[in-house]
């Protein structure tokens, strides 16, 4: 019965119309993941800070969007796709975080004294 109910809701979910997201909007994703992916690598590698990176990759790949939306909104056609500005902002978040994940620095684990050691400093003492 499970198998069954899996079957249908991924056949619902591949054939709703509400989940299909539009070729141009696929490469505004790309485009914005590109230009984050790019500017991370290049900015983690001058600061060694993964914040820093973190946040400019974001900012540049937004601003790239919304600069190329502007430019098509008021310049050529006359209209502002709020979509494509957020798909490319979308491709930057997933290439800067994913890139964060990895550049990020791991916490050292504290070693705690095994109780049988700790005991026998007390004895000893």
């Amino acid at each position: 019965m499970k198998l069954l109910l899996t079957f249908f809701i991924v056949f619902s979910f591949n054939t709703s119309h509400a989940q299909l997201i539009s070729e141009d909007d696929q490469l505004h994703f790309a485009i914005g993941a590109g230009i984050a992916a790019s500017s991370y690598a290049v900015i983690y590698s001058k600061t060694k800070n993964s914040k820093k990176a973190f946040w400019y990759s974001l900012g540049l790949s937004t601003l790239a969007g919304l600069s190329k939306e502007i430019y098509d909104g008021y310049i050529i056609s006359g209209k502002f796709d709020t979509g494509e500005a957020i798909s490319t902002s979308a491709g930057g978040f997933v290439a800067s975080y994913t890139f964060n994940l990895f550049t990020r620095k791991k916490k050292t684990k504290i070693e705690t004294p095994e109780k049988e050691d700790h005991l026998e400093d007390l004895v000893l003492n």
